[in-house]
């Protein structure tokens, strides 16, 4: 399973891009860049915090139209009747910016992955079974990003796509028993968000 730490030497390194110079008669001045575009930021999603997922995410700037956005996502609680859809979720996305990063309209190709395991829910065969498995995605997303202030930001997106899902289904008990297992193909909605976000300027 991919671990959050992981993630550490993504978010180290991009530090590097906020080092923007440029001269201007015989002195080293901060170049215009560095101050219309961050180097990255770090953002929560506040749909899913509204879940019990706990959730972090962090952009960094490759160029001057294209970002890289990683998020992570965990909920490792189990409610009163054994009701739960815990899971570990990771999230790239490379975003193009149709104006310029971090502010105005962006789209987005994204990867998914997540372990999970979801019963006892009244949606579907989860009112009944248990399902515990692997997901894999690929898809597409459209978001907008709004300017707060000098660091806050807010964020809109959605995304689609296609996914497959491996799974073991037991009994809606604790230990309930096995019953089968199997797999299914989905296309629809693989992401959306509402995140609030801190910029690293």
């Amino acid at each position: 399973m991919l671990k959050p730490v992981a993630l550490l030497p993504i978010i180290l390194l991009s530090c590097t891009f906020t080092n923007m110079y440029s001269q201007n008669e015989g002195n080293t001045v901060i170049g215009p860049n560095q101050l219309l575009f961050p180097g990255w930021s770090v953002k929560t999603n506040v749909l899913y915090d509204a879940t019990t997922t706990f959730n972090i995410g962090a952009e960094m700037r490759l160029s001057d139209y294209l970002t890289l956005d990683m998020s992570v996502n965990c909920n490792p609680w189990t409610f009163s009747d054994n009701r739960k859809f815990k899971h570990v979720l990771v999230q790239p996305e490379l975003r193009y910016w149709i104006y310029e990063p971090f502010n105005g309209h962006f789209l987005g190709v994204n990867l998914l992955y997540m372990h999970y395991n979801a019963g006892n829910i009244p949606f579907g065969s989860l009112k009944h079974n248990r399902y515990q498995g692997d997901a894999f995605s690929v898809g597409f997303s459209y978001g907008y990003q709004w300017i707060l202030s000098r660091h806050w930001s807010l964020e809109a997106t959605l995304g689609l796509g296609y996914m497959y899902l491996d799974y073991n289904r037991y009994d809606c008990e604790t230990c309930g028993s096995k019953t089968g297992e199997g797999h299914k193909n989905y296309f629809g909605p693989t992401k959306a968000g509402v995140s609030l976000i801190y910029v690293i300027r």
